[in-house]
């Protein structure tokens, strides 16, 4: 049997409203912190639970937290960064509109454990109707006194605001979340200084994604020792995975990290086996941005042990063999898929998505989607193969904020374990140039 935190009440009618949210332990967690915790004792259990970012980075979130610097006067700001965007995922969007309460109730503990007054969740503008659903969710809260002044009469105020996003994908990244908040252009910023010690307007403020705040309810609730026992090693707790491409079973699932991969796939509680019962060919583990592996490396490391459902084990062989865990965006692929129209159709995103500030980036994804296009389209050369290399080499390392990286890992990824596909596009332009008529 499967232990959900996050998602172990989504099957309850009337979910989303606050009355039944509240009579299925709804705010227990701002009851149990306000009342009997400090601050820093939450701060603690959070550490103690091994929390790591659920957006992509998997930084440990208490580590994340005790860095808040703390200057006397000076306002402390927590903001959710609820701009999901990157292609193949959907489980915030998903948590949002299903249990809002679980985001608003994590933001009102974590805001205590912080020491903010006014928080923030910044929503992805495209995702209009969930800002209304969060937006009534708050004004209940408000209502039943969880928000406003002297909440629980302990004499601490929070206000808590939806912002809507940017629309666009590099407003996910936490400082160009920060300058967008402000009403400027979404350009991330150099660091340092890191948004822990000068944030928006100025001020320390943390950045934490959809899921990584709804966690801090159980954690709060059953304790951070509690919450650690859940998962291997230093991969503890749940993950929603947002699961999609040729698999029986698309959707959103919450897994203890550790799961095999080869059971996430094809076992009936989770995916459901590759549809058509054709072969699996390749997967992208957490979203877009991080490194496509064939069948036999997504199954097994290198070494040849099981692959888990975890950040080390995921990550295991680096680059040449591993991935990344990033944000749960598991995207199957079948024997049919084309790996380079793939890519191609990646490289479109990240060239648009682009924010030009830096060289490399504005300049070579631009040309990563021209090349992808022409060999796509059965006008490749020889030399396009080793120039896409060569583009990716440029771009990775090489800009302010990862959106440069998260387009070269794929092209690099996709070159280095499916290299025969882009000699296949060569080859049939040569073919097709041999042909008399």
């Amino acid at each position: 049997m499967v232990r959900k935190l996050l998602l172990a009440n989504d099957h309850i009618p009337g979910i989303q409203g606050y009355e039944v949210y509240r009579k299925n332990g709804g705010y227990k967690s701002v009851e149990k912190a306000m009342k009997t915790m400090t601050p820093e004792a939450v701060v603690e259990e959070v550490k103690k639970s091994g929390l790591r970012g659920r957006g992509g980075a998997g930084f440990p979130t208490g580590m994340k937290w005790s860095f808040l610097a703390k200057p006397e006067g000076v306002p402390r700001y927590l903001v959710c960064n609820a701009d999901e965007s990157e292609p193949g995922t959907f489980k915030d969007r998903y948590l949002m509109s299903r249990i809002p309460h679980i985001l608003i109730e994590g933001m009102i503990t974590s805001s205590f454990a912080l020491g903010a007054n006014t928080s923030y969740i910044y929503v992805r503008g495209e995702y209009y109707y969930i800002i209304r659903i969060l937006e009534k969710a708050i004004q209940e809260a408000y209502a039943a006194g969880w928000l406003g002044k002297n909440i629980l009469g302990t004499g601490y105020n929070l206000d808590l605001y939806v912002q809507p996003g940017g629309g666009a994908y590099i407003c996910g990244e936490e400082t160009a979340l920060l300058e967008s908040l402000e009403g400027k252009r979404g350009n991330p910023r150099i660091k340092p200084p890191f948004p822990a010690v000068k944030g928006v307007w100025g001020c320390p403020t943390v950045v934490n994604n959809v899921e990584t705040i709804a966690a801090v309810v159980p954690i709060v609730n059953d304790g951070g020792e509690e919450y650690a026992k859940i998962g291997i090693g230093r991969s503890t707790g749940t993950k929603l995975i947002s699961a999609s491409g040729h698999i029986n079973k698309p959707g959103v699932y919450e897994i203890e990290l550790g799961v095999p991969v080869e059971e996430f796939i094809y076992s009936e509680q989770y995916c459901g086996g590759i549809l058509n019962n054709r072969k699996l060919k390749a997967v992208v583990a957490g979203g877009s941005s991080v490194p496509i592996l064939p069948a036999d490396l997504i199954l097994k490391t290198a070494a040849g042990e099981n692959r888990l459902m975890t950040y080390e084990s995921l990550a295991e062989g680096g680059f040449a063999s591993g991935t990344m865990l990033g944000s749960g965006g598991f995207i199957v692929m079948d024997e049919s898929t084309s790996i380079v129209k793939n890519l191609w159709n990646f490289a479109r995103f990240y060239h648009h998505e682009s924010c030009g500030q830096c060289s490399p980036c504005r300049e070579g994804t631009g040309w990563m989607e021209k090349i992808l296009h022409k060999m796509v389209h059965g006008h490749g050369e020889t030399k396009d193969i080793e120039l896409l290399w060569d583009l990716q080499r440029k771009i990775e390392g090489n800009t302010i904020c990862p959106l440069g990286d998260a387009a070269a890992w794929p092209v690099a990824s996709a070159i280095r374990h499916f290299r025969q596909e882009f000699e296949e596009c060569v080859m049939e332009e040569k073919i097709k140039n041999s042909i008399q008529f």
